[in-house]
């Protein structure tokens, strides 16, 4: 995916476009959305960790979940971070179901830039909803993928089912 490049590039040789901001763009969204840079997908933030739509997404509602603090590998978690990773990543599931009715999920991390992370250096689990028929002949034949909803109107479908959901 072509379009992609200016963003991997970017987090991928150690330089901001800002020179104020965090290198790693996920260490650009805090806690605190007050002191938070490019945090306009974000649906839930956490404690230790957080969930925001994939920027480039492979199906809508695809999101990730991820610690706030910069680790690459599952094992640098601590307990808190597994703890809240894993509870984020269940309502994402349960969120996403009410509000798009998937018929399944691909949920994963790529640890390691050879497994296919393009920002491994900040560890982060996709949620990918699935639906029977998803790679049509458009993917398959010329490597592209139609989403039928704007990211910003996914976001604020499931900023919104989730509220429900956690109340």
């Amino acid at each position: 995916m072509p379009h992609r490049m200016a963003y991997v590039a970017n987090a991928s040789d150690g330089k901001a476009a800002d020179p104020d901001l965090p290198e790693c763009p996920f260490c650009r969204i805090t806690p605190d959305p007050a002191t938070s840079y490019d945090d306009a997908l974000v649906v839930r933030r956490g404690v230790s960790a957080y969930a925001t739509l994939n920027l480039y997404p492979y199906n809508p509602g695809h999101l990730m979940v991820l610690p706030y603090r910069h680790v690459a590998d599952y094992t640098d978690l601590d307990d808190a971070e597994t703890a809240e990773i894993a509870q984020l990543t269940k309502e994402a599931l349960t969120t996403i179901r009410k509000v798009s009715q998937p018929h399944a999920f691909n949920v994963g991390l790529n640890l390691g830039s050879a497994s296919g992370g393009s920002l491994s250096a900040h560890l982060h689990q996709h949620v990918v909803p699935r639906w029977s028929g998803d790679a049509n002949y458009l993917m398959v034949i010329a490597g592209t993928k139609m989403l039928p909803q704007l990211l910003g109107d996914t976001r604020d479908l499931l900023v919104d089912a989730w509220s429900d959901s956690a109340s």
